[in-house]
């Protein structure tokens, strides 16, 4: 079985059938990496000691009569921004270039305990600030598909490590987007849980009232193994849930009559004509299945993109306050350059931070000033409770809500990094979900033609169904399978 076949699902039954042990893949993959890596970037940092040492304790297990868990020896790249116990994490910035994780995150936690093993680290924008994994401080990930391309962001390593076959699956996190729109531009499934579905201790936080991890996959009912992994309460974590209490309060009833609405807001001026064409057959897809479709209006969505980027710099500038150079030091054997306390804070952060983690700290700070914190912030907090003011409203008459997932297919290296307010409009389809906590999945779209590039379909769920997007989406594998 070649590597670019395996999938969560296919990967535990070759196990199972002894067709090959967990070392096996495991080297193989690596062995893979080392070769393929070289022209993507997907990775920071490759683990071969301990993904290999984690790949004999589950043939072990195995070989002891153990039933292994679906996740057993499947092989994960994690993005940078998560931390694994003893391992380097960066969030792909030079403040952290030397800072080594004292725990595991939850996530990794609960996926070690079920034998998953880890490949390496997977490169991002710095701190997940970004579209294009461009701001990142050490490399430039490329998309498989076509290497002159973005693999989106932030999450770009992580996407592109699965659609490249370095990785069975992956792990990212999606503040507004980030998990979604790389799986889009790099022809993967994205999943953005609920928010406080997963727990979110050991991530990196960009913004936490809009940040939650989840996973990359090849296919929606990979998404879901994984997903089934990772969810639920954390005592670490005060803002995540007890799942499956959560769940049990409407769970998901005859598939073939969940209702779909369409929002008009989602296909505007500016979206794509492929990306649109794409999409309206999916539409069609769905209704040639006998699903009821009905357009629907979200007439706050146009205010998203503007409250998204108040709520989340004014949230990143509050959480980066702690990279003031004591307790993440970034200058060397250089003291004779500091002769102050605020010296010290501006050395290490001029020299710490790149250009769009400045620009957002600068934009946080500002709005969270006082005489501009009414004018500002608190306004966006009050149109975000109208954006899901209208989602509420909306899922009384349906079930779930089909979008495109970004404007336009993956776009060229350095087409808009000198364009920051074009880059941000790559997340205009993604943000309102991230601000209204709801569920939602990237799946890509099956029949396109094999020369053009990846396009993808959002799902939106209800807050804790995402049974119902990923049913919704197994469906539609099922078709193009």
């Amino acid at each position: 079985m070649y590597l670019h076949d395996l999938t969560i699902k296919k990967f535990h039954q070759g196990l199972l059938n002894k067709d090959f042990s967990a070392f096996e893949i495991t080297e193989a993959f690596l062995k893979f990496i080392k070769e393929k890596d070289k022209k993507i970037g997907a990775y920071l940092k490759v683990m071969p000691e301990s993904a290999l040492r984690q790949a004999k304790d589950v043939d072990l297990k195995i070989a002891a009569g153990e039933s292994p868990p679906l996740v057993a020896g499947v092989p994960l790249a994690v993005k940078d921004n998560i931390l694994i116990s003893g391992e380097s994490v960066t969030a792909a910035s030079k403040i952290l270039e030397d800072y080594q994780a004292s725990y595991d995150a939850t996530v990794i936690e609960k996926l070690r305990s079920l034998g998953a093993i880890f490949l390496g680290k997977t490169n991002l924008d710095e701190f997940a600030m970004g579209s294009s994994t461009e701001n990142s401080a050490f490399d430039l990930t490329r998309n498989p598909h076509d290497l002159k391309r973005v693999a989106g962001g932030s999450s770009g390593g992580s996407a592109a490590a699965v659609a490249s076959t370095q990785a069975i699956a992956s792990l990212g996190s999606d503040t507004g987007g980030s998990i979604r729109q790389p799986a889009a531009f790099c022809g993967v499934v994205g999943l953005k849980p609920t928010y406080g579905a997963v727990s979110r201790y050991g991530l990196i936080a960009l913004a936490s009232s809009l940040d939650q991890i989840g996973p990359i996959t090849k296919t929606v009912e990979d998404a879901e193994i994984l997903f089934n992994a990772i969810k639920g309460k954390d005592p670490k974590d005060s803002t995540s849930f007890d799942y499956e209490k959560q769940q049990a309060s409407g769970g998901l009833q005859d598939i073939t009559k969940l209702r779909i609405g369409i929002p008009k807001e989602y296909f505007i001026e500016g979206l794509n004509p492929e990306v649109k064409a794409a999409v309206d057959r999916v539409i069609k897809d769905f209704e040639s299945l006998k699903f009821k479709i009905t357009s629907i209006s979200l007439p706050h969505t146009k205010y998203a993109l503007a409250c998204y980027y108040i709520i989340l710099p004014a949230e990143a500038s509050a959480n980066l306050a702690r990279y003031d150079g004591m307790r993440y030091p970034r200058i060397k054997n250089q003291e004779s350059r500091i002769k102050n306390l605020r010296d010290l804070y501006i050395k290490n952060r001029s020299e710490g931070f790149g250009e769009e983690v400045k620009r957002r700290i600068i934009l946080g700070t500002f709005v969270l000033s006082a005489g501009y914190y009414d004018a500002y912030y608190l306004k966006a907090q009050k149109v975000r409770a109208l954006i899901k003011e209208d989602f509420d409203k909306v899922f009384k008459e349906i079930d779930l809500i089909l979008t495109p997932v970004t404007p336009t297919p993956a776009f060229e290296i350095g087409e808009k990094t000198k364009d920051p307010l074009s880059m941000y409009l790559s997340d205009i389809f993604t943000i309102p979900a991230n601000l209204a906590g709801l569920p939602a999945i990237s799946i890509p779209i099956r029949h396109l033609p094999k020369d053009k590039l990846p396009i993808g379909f959002q799902m939106i769920g209800r807050h804790f169904k995402e049974a119902d997007i990923l049913e919704i989406g197994k469906i539609y594998e099922a078709i193009y399978s």
